[in-house]
């Protein structure tokens, strides 16, 4: 495995773990102050602050501009983080963390593999091989497990 990759497998893994944080973090509030949606609009609201710094400092500032002649499907990715953040802020505390993230990793492999079976969305295309299904299947059955015990 080259040094590239094992750096992008550690910050990917540094964001894996950051989920069930954040997730944790922001059910506790939602649950605290009883208002899911509020609690998604704090992180929201926190996480614009932290981009637009990130944006400032990195000088790419001026790719705002060019924003608007995109494909509007593109957008969709806002719905999809705002869902994400919302269901598990809602469901977390009624459901446990646990079984939430186990539930959303197995969405994300389940995607994921599609996506690159099919290069979708401009992904760079990796076959679903038999070994391959194996793992999402013994995922799966992980996932099982973890909600039986």
């Amino acid at each position: 495995m080259s040094a590239e990759a094992l750096r992008y497998g550690a910050i990917m893994v540094a964001a894996g773990v950051g989920i069930p944080i954040l997730a944790a973090l922001n059910a506790r509030l939602g649950a605290l102050i009883a208002a899911p949606a509020a609690a998604a609009v704090v992180l929201f609201a926190v996480a614009f602050g932290g981009a637009v710094v990130v944006m400032l400092l990195t000088g790419s500032a001026t790719a705002m501009a060019q924003i608007a002649q995109q494909p509007k499907h593109l957008f969709l990715a806002g719905f999809f983080v705002c869902f994400y953040v919302l269901s598990v802020t809602w469901v977390a505390p009624r459901f446990g963390l646990g079984n939430a993230i186990s539930c959303v990793l197995l969405g994300q492999l389940v995607a994921a593999a599609v996506i690159d079976q099919f290069g979708l969305m401009g992904a760079m295309v990796r076959q679903i091989t038999p070994l391959r299904a194996t793992g999402l299947g013994l995922m799966a059955l992980g996932v099982v497990l973890v909600q039986r015990g």
